[in-house]
């Protein structure tokens, strides 16, 4: 992919996180995985930038914010506590092979998995279950048992119009893209068949509406821009999960690549527009306190978001 050149260096330059260096090398500019700049890039990840900050706050015993371990004091308060700072660092790079990562994750499978716990298990939920997915697959549990019970779940509670829905729903949402995005995590020779039919029933809802149409008018938080994106919405994660799955030259992807591009700046690069939670749904309830978790500047660009989209763009086949 041919990226302008002064786009190319802001995204590479020494101030910018090795997570975004390691994935603008890899995703956009092609380099092999032994590029020497590649494993530096790989090298540095944890060890200094974002991913670095977050391991800083980590306890001891393996979590985050709360002394405590149970199963509640590792998800609460959002967007701060273990959960959710387990699902960054997997997006950042990390894998099990960081001590720290592997603790907390121990610690994490221990607390949500069992005859009743949240994978896989009686007790589980659409949008937690497809997050943790994601999170172990990049951590590199994907042989993990507990991993496979996830998936089979999440399969299995798959709507009869291939959507999922965290809430009770006959139904599915363009909201609950988790369990989707769970399976593009998924190294595609270990998908199974009924997860490929899962992947191509769930592409299908989002492709018959465009990713954005949902609802009598359009939901303004879809057309704005964030991470970390937690369980929410908008069509960068969209066009993200979809085009990671194979779908970039869909005709029905149009709509919404064109609403990314539009959202460009004219030196190429994008906006993160806001943190979570970003909602205009007033029936929207918060249990609790939470805490917005940023790692760049609302309203100004992100190296995150203009990656992810050129990161996009390059799979549909359209031009940087």
């Amino acid at each position: 992919m041919t990226i302008r050149r002064g786009l190319r260096n802001w995204l590479l330059e020494t101030d910018s996180d090795p997570s975004v260096r390691f994935r603008v090398l890899r995703e956009l500019l092609d380099r092999p995985a032994d590029d020497p700049d590649v494993v530096r890039a790989q090298r540095a990840i944890g060890r200094k930038g974002w991913a670095a900050q977050l391991l800083r706050g980590q306890h001891p015993e393996g979590q985050w914010v709360t002394p405590g371990s149970s199963a509640s004091e590792l998800y609460r308060p959002k967007y701060v506590a273990t959960n959710w700072r387990l699902l960054v660092l997997a997006d950042l790079g990390l894998t099990k092979k960081t001590p720290r990562v592997a603790k907390a994750t121990s610690l994490f499978l221990r607390r949500f998995s069992g005859p009743s716990g949240d994978l896989g298990g009686r007790g589980s939920e659409v949008c937690f279950t497809g997050n943790a997915l994601r999170m172990l697959a990049r951590f590199g549990y994907r042989k993990d048992p507990r991993t496979g019970a996830a998936i089979d779940w999440l399969v299995r509670h798959q709507k009869k119009d291939g959507g999922w829905h965290c809430f009770r729903s006959r139904t599915g949402t363009l909201d609950c893209w988790e369990a989707l995005a769970g399976f593009a995590a998924l190294p595609p020779e270990t998908r199974t068949p009924p997860v490929l039919r899962a992947i191509e029933r769930g592409a299908e809802f989002y492709l018959q509406r465009r990713l954005f149409r949902e609802g009598p008018t359009p939901y303004r938080p879809w057309f704005r821009l964030h991470y970390p994106v937690h369980y929410y919405y908008d069509i960068l994660v969209g066009l993200d999960v979809l085009t990671s799955l194979g779908y970039g030259n869909d005709p029905r992807m149009g709509p919404a690549l064109d609403r990314l591009e539009a959202r460009r700046n004219r030196d190429g690069r994008w906006n993160m527009d806001a943190l979570h939670p970003d909602t205009e749904d007033p029936a929207y309830q918060f249990r609790g306190p939470f805490y917005p978790l940023g790692l760049e500047v609302p309203g100004r660009p992100s190296r995150w978001i203009t990656t992810t989209a050129l990161t996009v763009l390059k799979r549909a086949g359209r031009e940087a």
